[in-house]
């Protein structure tokens, strides 16, 4: 199965991908945050600077980067959470 979903991207992956959303059809489901990660990857190798640091909130649920499957439906949002600078 496949979802269409929204990346949602914030801080320094808005800088890095040049788009504060889009649309993704075709997402494999269930994914693990890692392949979703590696996904993301393709479309934006810039990304790759934030290896590491960032999460990833997918129904308003924190998933670290791994081996953690996610199950993502039609409409669903991805956001991209890198590291928060203090202010």
């Amino acid at each position: 199965m496949t979802a269409q979903v929204c990346v949602l991207y914030f801080a320094k992956s808005v800088e890095l991908t040049g788009v504060k959303e889009e649309e993704i059809v075709a997402v494999p489901t269930p994914i693990s945050s890692r392949d979703l990660w590696s996904l993301l990857l393709q479309r934006h190798p810039r990304l790759l600077l934030l290896q590491d640091q960032v999460v990833f909130a997918v129904r308003h649920q924190y998933v670290a980067i791994g081996d953690q499957v996610v199950t993502l439906g039609d409409g669903d949002e991805v956001a991209v959470v890198p590291p928060l600078s203090g202010g």
